[in-house]
């Protein structure tokens, strides 16, 4: 028998040096997937995502998520002895993820023209707020002003409330997926040129690719998306209803054939007849009285009753969960979308498994996020320092 395939990025040495949370998210998928990730904080200011939300222990738990298969060191790049180790290190790397505001690398003699010359086959994902070049590209930047800029937050909302930006990290987690496509790209890419190269991304950038022809629709039609609530301008009913126990589901007919169904369900089948019903966009236009057919029935039904009779109809819909449901869901826990972690710091963990399942070299969680500057010597001393090398940098503060 043989033993389990090595994971996908197996061989692949990526360093992080970004913070929260686009340019940390893409090292931790590919993390997921093998890769040696090597996350470099700064001694005496560890990444600010140890600190965001609760804690158990005086321990972040954020962090567990978003530091999980890396190995920590700590390293003060904007000194002599921090930028040599670096560029030590960025010798024998595959990947440098990073997301310092323009120029920040090159004043401390470690752009682009510094890692390449040490590394031809480097790849650098510099992923910021606005991009390396701009009018803003100078500007802090986080992702809730991509969420604001993008059009995001504007039809976001119900039609007489404001703009609503999301409670999490929306566009810095689609920033970090596009960043770990844009370097699996770049990587591919070397394979036929033999060469490395710089990554632009910016956080502004892939929200608005998923907000879909909004773009074209305003081109074309001079058409701008209003705020509908959980409506949709696309298609009807869709909402989210009220059930008779007190619960909430989410209904969806994106399809003609399961808005068919719905309304053969609730009773309503003359509408199906209706000259506007046969499309999205005429239905609706009649949203409120389809909401009201749909709305009705569910309100007369339980949750697991609604549930239940949608399924059999072949009709789309949806319990709406918040974290305890999504902990007990069948369907997450047959893919094992939430899985068990030994720490140990915490012992065992819950929490999201990696991105998607590979049939041959699947990817895995090795370890939780690990303590500030755990693997700072076992790093140095792949590099061939010394123990009292390894001292005296601390002694200066490199470390």
């Amino acid at each position: 028998m043989t033993g389990p395939a090595a994971a996908p990025l197996t061989g692949l040495r990526v360093i992080d040096l970004a913070t929260l949370f686009a340019g940390p998210l893409c090292a931790t998928v590919l993390g997921d997937y093998g890769a040696d990730v090597i996350k470099v904080e700064h001694p005496g200011r560890p990444d600010p995502s140890r600190g965001h939300g609760p804690t158990k222990d005086g321990i972040g738990l954020w962090w567990k998520l978003l530091g999980r298969n890396k190995r920590t060191m700590t390293l003060d790049l904007s000194g002599p002895g921090g930028r040599e180790l670096l560029l030590r290190l960025a010798a024998d790397t595959d990947v440098i993820i990073e997301n310092f505001r323009p120029g920040t690398l090159e004043r401390w003699g470690l752009g682009w023209e510094e890692l390449h010359a040490v590394n031809p086959r480097l790849v650098l994902a510099r992923v910021t707020g606005f991009g390396q070049f701009g009018p803003y590209a100078h500007r802090p930047g986080f992702g809730t002003l991509a969420e604001a800029m993008s059009g995001f937050a504007a039809i976001t909302g119900e039609p007489d409330g404001p703009p609503t930006l999301p409670p999490f990290g929306l566009a810095d987690s689609i920033a970090a997926i596009a960043t770990a496509f844009a370097v699996m790209t770049a990587l591919a890419g070397r394979e036929r040129t033999g060469e490395g190269q710089v990554v632009d991304l910016a956080i502004i950038e892939p929200i608005l690719t998923v907000l879909g022809p909004q773009p074209l629709w305003y081109d074309q039609l001079g058409y701008v998306q209003p705020r509908t609530g959980n409506r949709s301008r696309n298609n009807a009913p869709r909402n989210t209803y009220r059930t008779s126990d007190g619960q909430w589901v989410a209904v969806s007919t994106s399809a003609q054939s399961v808005a068919e169904r719905v309304m053969r369900l609730v009773g309503r089948a003359e509408l199906i007849d209706e000259p506007w019903f046969g499309s999205g966009t005429t239905r609706a236009d009649h949203c409120e009285e389809l909401d009201e057919a749909v709305g009705n029935w569910i309100a007369r039904h339980t949750r697991d009753d609604a549930v239940s009779a949608f399924e059999k109809a072949e009709a789309a819909i949806a319990p709406v969960h918040d974290i305890r449901d999504v902990m007990e869901d069948p369907q997450y826990r047959a893919l094992d979308s939430i899985t068990e972690v030994d720490d140990p710091e915490l012992g065992p963990l819950r929490m999201q498994n990696v991105l998607f399942r590979l049939s041959g070299t699947p990817g895995a969680i090795r370890w939780a996020g690990r303590p500030h500057g755990a693997d700072t010597e076992e790093i140095l001393t792949g590099l061939g320092l010394t123990g009292p090398e390894i001292s005296a940098l601390r002694a200066e503060r490199v470390l």
